[in-house]
């Protein structure tokens, strides 16, 4: 952990999905579904792995074990999205998004328990307030709709684990294979599930095939997936229980822009996350 080309990565990370989920309304608003939305990263996704795999010379790893790890780790990043979709349709963003936005946890359990990496007294407590932080930064103020059914909370807690084994297992597939190939077949995995994506989309609402529409959403999703192979460098060469809790805060470069774009003030609670971000970040990267 002396080298910080890790910290370097997980810093790209953070600006870029911070960026990208600041800007990721405007398609979703002008009128381009966020199920197609799906579609357009998984697309994005085939640029950014092919010029990844180009700089280490086509290197790909394709050995069994590399396959499954790549494609698990895939299906378990996007099959989490479209799950998530769903979740949103029928439950409350402002109970959701905090039980999902803690997924790091999973990931800090297993990698402690299954890869027994540890870390000082500064970086732990640094470790503990980005989790405080990222629970802040996920609140939604309630909008009084009623709440039906526990099947939203279910598949809350399924894209919840979902998502914290997936970096776990980046993690423990980063010894045997390239990151290059683990972007690569996560590229393959999303657009298996493209079909599903279609599928929940509701076509009997216009939908905006012009410039703000489907086009901005290709520029827009292109930084989540260049940010998604600076993620795998990050797990290559940093410990996860550090790595997952920092790049979760990019909701404070999210926050930050917003204010700038839209001048939209950010609600007491989130503020407050920030605050404990910064602080969070600060000990981490010691």
């Amino acid at each position: 952990m002396k080298d910080k080309t890790w910290l370097i990565h997980a810093i790209t990370v953070t600006i870029l999905w911070g960026i990208w989920g600041a800007l990721i309304e405007i398609p979703e608003k002008s009128g381009f579904p966020a199920t197609l939305g799906y579609s357009v990263w998984a697309f994005t996704m085939i640029p950014v792995s092919l010029v990844a795999l180009r700089k280490v010379n086509w290197n790909l790893n394709y050995d069994t074990k590399s396959i499954m790890y790549g494609m698990f780790a895939g299906l378990l990043g996007s099959g989490g999205q479209l799950i998530l979709f769903q979740a949103l349709r029928i439950g409350p963003a402002y109970i959701l998004f905090p039980i999902i936005s803690l997924y790091p946890v999973v990931t800090i359990i297993f990698s402690i328990v299954f890869l027994k990496e540890k870390t000082g007294l500064r970086v732990s407590v640094g470790i503990g307030l980005a989790l405080l932080a990222i629970l802040f930064l996920s609140y939604r103020p309630p909008e009084g709709s009623s709440i039906d059914g526990y099947l939203w909370l279910i598949l809350a807690i399924i894209v919840f684990i979902m998502w914290g084994v997936q970096a776990y297992v980046i993690k423990i597939a980063s010894p045997i294979m390239n990151s290059e190939s683990i972007t690569f077949y996560t590229m393959a995995s999303s657009i298996l599930l493209i079909p599903f994506a279609v599928i929940m989309t509701d076509f009997s609402v216009k939908i905006n095939w012009g410039f703000s529409g489907v086009y901005a959403a290709v520029i827009i999703q292109s930084l989540n997936a260049i940010g998604f192979l600076f993620f795998a460098y990050a797990l290559r060469y940093g410990k996860a229980i550090i790595v997952v809790p920092m790049m979760s805060l990019a909701p404070v470069i999210t926050v930050i822009l917003s204010l700038i774009l839209y001048a939209v003030l950010p609600h007491p609670v989130v503020f407050t996350g920030m605050i404990i971000a910064f602080i969070s970040i600060y000990l981490m990267a010691e």
